[in-house]
């Protein structure tokens, strides 16, 4: 990058927030995946709407490609800056305000962590129930631009069921103000909609209108040891038919065994099982847990549980949780190839079945860790990388069977990204998910927002 851009760069934001040191490219140039290395050409601070306008006008007259960049914990490469790209780090539009009691509803900057979100709506007594295990880095600009869902999704959906409004800076640096929090609003397209989800493609979101809700009351956790998939899905039905729960997360006796093993952490009973599902649900009254020991017990019966353990207070809670919360931790010591797949509910053992088969037969020798959402359709594939095995032959037989993943993926009308994005790692395998036809259009919306193909080019589709 030229002294005379990198001047111009400094007198928008400060000379002392435009970095181009080894180390702020490192941080600010990756997030949590380790295919691409990172190399930005710059990355620059700013600290208010203004200032992110200026920056993007200054890029696409100079034809710089721009990559938003938030708390940089994505999987999918969407965030990665490798071709000496500017980053937009938006860790300074972190703040707070306009809470508004009537319609439940805060404006936070694009670089609000979510954990501080949560943290706010706990103290006015509401709550912000998107929730997954990157909630004390990940930041809501990051979480709008790929609609993080997380372990809530069952009773409270994804990101984009919160967002009552957002500000977007497009590829040509003018400021689109969209929804303004309104509840109803069918005055044409909802281009709200459009962005969250995009992977910062369209644009920069700068700033959010976010909606809470009342806390749950009294949550309780319950663990289950199943012996199969099949079982699992009984499970829910029982559970579904007859209460509303907030979670139903599911892992497998390998990852319990990593995570107990490396977190210091109890197995919640002796009796092993293939599979574990974790539910979560409210308190209201006492028949609440009599209608879930009631429902435990019929379960047990038909042969579709074979243990479990059930939280009595909020510190055995959340030691339960952390038998699944902490397997993304734990397994990354070993670098493993994800998949993130879904598929609709009904059809996940079946599915899963087909997938285990592939994965299975092609890797014989590598360990395979599940765990996932399903109670939303969405189950995650990890392969544990062997120490000895070089990175470069790792990702290329993963990639390998990856194809013949997807072929699966595609047949029962799944998506091979449920909830991580496209990014730079997905896109050669989006028409697994989408057709011919929604991708052209979806380039065309691109060129409508960002007519000089500046905003995070190479992410999605080329």
């Amino acid at each position: 990058m030229s002294p005379e851009i990198l001047s111009a760069l400094g007198a928008i934001v400060g000379e002392e927030r435009v970095l181009t040191d080894a180390e702020s490219a490192a941080r600010y140039g990756a997030d949590w995946t380790r295919v691409h290395s990172p190399a930005p050409a710059a990355v620059v601070l700013p600290g208010s709407v203004e200032e992110v306008q200026e920056l993007v006008r200054l890029a696409a007259r100079q034809g710089l490609a721009v990559v938003p960049s938030g708390g940089r914990t994505g999987l999918s490469g969407g965030a990665v800056a490798c071709r000496g790209e500017l980053v937009l780090a938006l860790d300074r539009m972190n703040a707070i305000d306009d809470f508004n009691p009537v319609e439940r509803t805060v404006r936070c900057g694009a670089g609000v962590v979510t954990e501080q979100l949560q943290q706010f709506a706990e103290e006015r007594e509401l709550f912000y129930p998107v929730d997954f295990a990157s909630a004390g880095s990940s930041q809501i600009g990051g979480n709008i631009s790929t609609n993080a869902g997380g372990i809530k999704v069952i009773r409270h959906g994804m990101t984009r069921d919160w967002v009552a409004g957002l500000k977007l800076v497009t590829g040509t640096g003018e400021l689109l103000d969209l929804n303004r929090g309104l509840v109803k609003n069918n005055a044409g397209y909802d281009l709200r909609q459009l962005v969250i989800g995009a992977e910062g493609t369209l644009g920069v979101v700068v700033e959010a209108t976010m909606r809470l809700a009342r806390p749950p009351k009294d949550p309780a956790v319950l663990v289950l040891g199943v012996p199969d998939m099949a079982s699992i899905m009984d499970v829910l039905a029982a559970y579904q038919g007859r209460m509303d729960l907030q979670a139903f997360e599911f892992f497998s006796e390998l990852a319990l065994q990593k995570v107990v093993e490396h977190q210091g952490l109890q197995r919640p009973f002796d009796t092993p099982a293939a599979y574990y599902a974790l539910l979560e649900f409210e308190q209201v009254s006492d028949a609440d847990m009599e209608q879930a020991m009631a429902l435990f017990e019929h379960c047990v019966e038909q042969g579709w549980v074979l243990d479990g353990v059930i939280s009595q207070s909020v510190a055995q809670a959340l030691s339960l949780w952390r038998l699944r919360e902490d397997i993304s931790e734990t397994i990354s010591r070993w670098t493993p190839y994800k998949n993130d797949i879904s598929t609709t509910v009904s059809k996940v053992p079946a599915f899963l079945a087909e997938v285990e088969s592939v994965v299975n037969g092609a890797y014989p020798d590598f360990e395979i860790v599940w765990f996932g959402h399903i109670g939303d359709g969405n189950v995650h594939l990890n392969v544990l990388k062997p120490d000895a095995l070089p990175m470069a032959e790792f990702q290329q037989r993963c990639g390998e069977v990856s194809r013949w993943v997807f072929e699966i993926v595609q047949r029962y009308g799944g998506s091979v990204s449920a909830e991580h994005g496209v990014g730079l790692l997905k896109k050669d395998y989006l028409l697994y998910s989408r057709s011919a036809l929604e991708v052209d259009l979806m380039r065309q919306i691109k060129r409508a927002f960002d007519p000089e193909g500046i905003m995070n080019p190479g992410k999605i589709f080329d």
